[in-house]
């Protein structure tokens, strides 16, 4: 049994951002389903990240409740939104070789 959920979150639709990533993830986490829950933001929704308040603090409480939430620095550096992220308390770094270890665990990756 997989005890680790992870998410490549890279939709900025907000309605499945809220609907889908925050409410699985969080959810998942605070019920206890999953013991450790990760999100990698990558592309469009650090952009949604950015721009829409209520995603940013559905994403600060998803932190402070255990949620890891961690974004690409090249994305965010290409969209200039690396101190929006940093201030949801994401942590934002050269995240390929963690997609890649994903991949290559050969677990589950939920992806939006």
């Amino acid at each position: 049994m997989q005890s680790e959920a992870k998410i490549l979150w890279t939709t900025n639709n907000k309605e499945t951002s809220l609907n889908m990533v925050c409410l699985y993830a969080h959810n998942a986490k605070k019920q206890g389903w999953i013991e450790d829950v990760t999100i990698l933001v990558w592309g469009a929704s650090q952009e949604l990240i950015n721009e829409d308040k209520e995603i940013q603090e559905k994403v600060k409480e998803m932190v402070a409740d255990g949620v890891k939430i961690v974004a690409c620095q090249k994305c965010s550096e290409n969209l200039g939104v690396k101190d929006s992220l940093v201030a949801c308390n994401i942590d934002v770094f050269h995240t390929g070789k963690l997609l890649t270890d994903w991949i290559q665990s050969g677990d589950n990756i939920i992806s939006i």
